[in-house]
C-alpha cells in the first residue's frame, strides 16, 4: 500500500475521526428529517466550527453531514408525507401511501437499503472514475445542458398520474411560478409587481415546504379528531428478504447509475436525479399504475438515486473544483478556507485529503445504514403521535426553516401561500409532482438556453447538430411519445 494511502487509512480509523463521521452522519439524518431544514443549512452553520480543525477533519465532518442529510428525508417523507429535503420529494408519492396501508416499516426498510446501495455505487464511481468522468462532464456545453433539462421536463408527463391533462396543467403552473425574478437574458426583474422581495423569484425551500408540508398540515387539521392508525411495524416488516433484494436489484443499480451520472452534472442536484430515476423506473415497470399509490419500485428508485448523487457530485468538486449543488458549493468554500485547492492539483498536492473524502463517504454510508436500519421500529412509531401534538411542532419547524433561509418574513408568507395552493390542488386531484418538476427545471432550462443562444449568435441549430444534445433531444422525444401512447391506450381501455 502506498505511503499516502497508509496515512489516509490511519487518519480515517483514528477514534476521533470515527467519532466525527458518526456525529456528522447522525446530525445529518436528524436535520434531513426535519421539514424545512436542509443539509446545506446544517453544513453552513457548522463550517465556522471547523476552523480549529485540520482540513481533513473538517471534510470528514461535513461530508458525513452531506450523506446523512440526503438520507434523513426518507423518514418524514414516508411517515408524514413531508419531505425533509427536496431530494425526498418523489419518495412521498409512494412511501406515504405504503405507510398508510400499515407497511411503514417495509417502506422505510426498502428506502434504507436503496439509500445504502445508491451510496455504495456512487462511492465506487468516485474512487474509480473521478478523473475520466470529471473530464467528460466539462465537455458539455449550454445546448447539451438544455437538452438534458428538456429530457427531465418530459418527466412532467411521466408522473402526471391517470390524468395527463391535470398533470400538464400542474407542470405549467410550476413553470409559471418560476417566472418571477431576474431574466437570465437581460438581468432585469420580471413579474415582480413592484415587490423587491421577488427580485430573486420564489425560493425553492418555502415553496416545497408549503406545497408538501403545510398542505398536509391543513388536511391533518381537518382530521384533528380522527383516531390515528398505528403504522409501527414489527421487526418482521422491517426485514428485507433475499427475494426482495433480487426483485429490486436491477432497479437499485439502474437508479444508482442514473443518480451518479446526474450528480456529476453541475447545477442539477439530487432532486432531479431522483425524478429521472423515478420516471425511468415507471416507464420500464410492469405495473406503472401502482406508482403514486404505494409502489415499492418507486421508493427504491427515488432513494437509490438521490443518495447516489452525493458521490457523483463529489467527482467534479474534488477533480475540477466545480460544485454540483448548493451543498457542494459550501464544501468548495470549506476546502479553500482550510487551504486545500480543489481541482487537479488537489490529487497532487493533498492526496491524503482526496482519500479522506472518499473514505468518509464509505464510512458514513455504513453509519447511515446501521443507524437508520436499527432505528426503523422506533421511527415508525412517530406516525402514531396524535395530530394535536404533532401539527404545532411540525408547523413551527416549517416556519423556522422558511424564515431562517434568508431571515425574512416574506418567505414564511410564500410558504403559507403555497400551502393553500397545494391544499387546493389536492382537493381538485391535481398532482403536485409535475408542479415541482416544472418549478425546479424551468429556470435551469431557460438559463442554459440563453447561454447557448448567446454563444451561437441566436441560432438553434447546435441543439440538433451537436451529437450529445441531439441524442438527448431524441431521447426526450422518444420518452414523450411512449408516455403519450401509454396514456392514450389507458384512456381507450376506460
Amino acid at each position: 500500500m502506498p505511503a499516502d494511502w497508509q496515512a489516509s487509512a490511519a487518519l480515517l480509523t483514528a477514534p476521533e475521526s470515527l467519532a466525527l463521521v458518526l456525529v456528522g452522519t447522525l446530525l445529518g439524518i436528524v436535520v434531513g428529517g426535519i421539514p424545512g431544514f436542509t443539509g446545506a443549512m446544517l453544513i453552513a452553520l457548522t463550517l465556522p466550527l471547523t476552523f480549529g480543525m485540520t482540513g481533513e477533519q473538517a471534510m470528514m465532518l461535513l461530508v458525513a453531514m452531506y450523506v446523512g442529510s440526503i438520507s434523513g428525508g426518507l423518514v418524514t417523507a414516508t411517515l408524514l408525507r413531508m419531505p425533509g429535503t427536496p431530494a425526498s420529494i418523489m419518495t412521498t408519492l409512494d412511501g406515504y401511501p405504503l405507510a398508510q396501508r400499515g407497511e411503514a416499516g417495509r417502506a422505510l426498510g426498502l428506502g434504507v437499503c436503496a439509500s445504502f446501495i445508491g451510496g455504495l455505487v456512487s462511492w465506487g464511481a468516485l474512487v474509480l472514475l473521478a478523473g475520466p468522468i470529471a473530464r467528460w462532464s466539462t465537455l458539455l456545453g449550454p445546448f447539451e445542458f438544455f437538452a438534458l433539462v428538456l429530457l427531465a421536463l418530459v418527466l412532467i408527463a411521466s408522473v402526471a398520474g391517470r390524468s395527463l391533462t391535470r398533470g400538464l396543467f400542474s407542470g405549467m403552473l410550476g413553470i409559471l411560478a418560476a417566472m418571477p425574478g431576474s431574466s437570465p437574458a437581460t438581468g432585469r426583474p420580471r413579474l415582480t409587481f413592484g415587490m423587491h422581495e421577488l427580485d430573486d423569484g420564489f425560493k425553492l425551500l418555502p415553496v416545497l415546504i408549503g406545497l408538501f408540508a403545510v398542505s398536509q398540515i391543513l388536511w391533518d387539521i381537518l382530521a384533528i379528531d380522527r383516531p390515528i392508525e398505528r403504522t409501527a411495524a414489527a421487526p418482521r416488516r422491517v426485514r428485507i428478504t433475499l427475494a426482495d433484494w433480487k426483485q429490486q436489484a436491477i432497479n437499485m443499480l439502474r437508479s444508482s447509475a442514473i443518480g451518479t451520472i446526474i450528480g456529476m452534472l453541475p447545477g442539477v442536484g439530487a432532486n432531479i436525479g431522483s425524478m429521472m430515476a423515478y420516471a425511468t423506473a415507471k416507464s420500464v415497470s410492469r405495473t406503472p399504475e401502482k406508482f403514486g399509490e404505494g409502489s415499492e419500485e418507486g421508493i427504491v428508485a427515488s432513494e437509490a438515486a438521490n443518495n447516489a448523487t452525493v458521490g457523483g457530485a463529489l467527482i467534479p468538486l474534488i477533480a475540477l473544483g466545480i460544485p454540483g449543488s448548493v451543498i457542494d458549493a459550501i464544501l468548495l468554500g470549506a476546502l479553500v478556507i482550510h487551504g486545500l485547492q480543489p481541482g487537479p492539483l488537489l490529487f497532487e498536492q493533498n492526496p491524503t485529503a482526496v482519500h479522506v473524502i472518499m473514505g468518509t463517504m464509505f464510512l458514513s454510508n455504513l453509519a447511515m445504514f446501521a443507524t437508520m436500519w436499527f432505528s426503523v421500529p422506533w421511527l415508525t412509531r412517530l406516525a402514531a403521535i396524535p395530530r394535536a401534538y404533532l401539527v404545532p411542532v411540525v408547523l413551527t419547524f416549517c416556519i423556522v426553516g422558511s424564515f431562517a433561509l434568508a431571515n425574512r418574513m416574506f418567505d414564511v408568507w410564500v410558504m403559507l401561500a403555497f400551502g393553500l395552493i397545494g391544499f387546493g390542488m389536492e382537493r381538485a386531484r391535481i398532482p403536485t409532482a409535475p408542479f415541482v418538476i416544472g418549478f425546479v427545471l424551468a429556470p435551469v432550462a431557460e438559463e442554459h438556453l440563453y447561454a447557448g443562444l448567446m454563444q451561437s449568435g441566436g441560432s438553434w441549430w447546435p441543439l440538433v447538430t451537436r451529437p450529445m444534445s441531439l441524442v438527448l433531444v431524441v431521447a426526450a422525444a422518444g420518452m414523450l411519445t411512449v408516455t403519450l401512447v401509454r396514456h392514450a391506450r389507458a384512456a381507450r381501455r376506460e
